[in-house]
């Protein structure tokens, strides 16, 4: 990006204006893809929890952070600067996590589901991508939800919670 930078303020002090906004577009693109990298490494850690969630029929404290941690980075990171638009909206999530990313949180997820006892092809086969994929998108809607303050958000996604397996016991603190 200095290099782009460097041509950027060259092509203005030159008057080439036409390079210089050709390099402000190739900048917010370049942009763009580092944002929707973010939600996506979001997006599988998300993922990942919710398969062992799904597998193992318990949440632990540490799952749970890491879910909503991961839904409130996807909620900063996915509204533009405008705070009226988003970079992935509300009906993208299905196929962006169908065609990009369920595969690949499956994969990790097989390292830490029951300590790895099944490798991603085993995994793969246990796991129900169709209920993976309505869980996260109802954690992804709240994302879109600007009624729940940063404040209010936490409790939601807390509520929201105590609805997966073993999400009544996390919050009671048995085990």
């Amino acid at each position: 990006m200095t290099q782009e930078l460097i041509d950027l303020k060259k092509s203005i002090l030159e008057g080439r204006y036409a390079d210089a906004l050709a390099i402000v577009d190739e900048l917010e693109g370049m942009s763009k893809q580092a944002i929707l990298r973010n939600i996506q490494a979001y997006l599988r850690i998300l993922l990942i929890h919710l398969i062992k969630n799904q597998v193992e029929q318990r949440l632990t404290g540490s799952w749970a952070a890491s879910i909503r941690n991961s839904i409130r980075e996807i909620r900063s990171l996915n509204i533009k600067d405008n705070k009226k638009s988003h970079y992935i909206n509300l009906g993208e999530w299905e196929s962006l996590i169908e065609e990009e990313v369920i595969e690949d949180a499956i994969a990790d997820a097989s390292d830490e589901v029951m300590n790895g006892v099944y490798n991603q092809f085993q995994l793969s086969e246990i796991v129900d991508r169709n209920q993976i994929i309505q869980t996260a998108l109802k954690f992804l809607a709240l994302t879109y939800s600007y009624s729940y303050s940063a404040k209010e958000l936490p409790a939601v996604l807390a509520e929201n919670l105590t609805q997966l397996s073993g999400g009544e016991d996390w919050k009671t603190g048995k085990r």
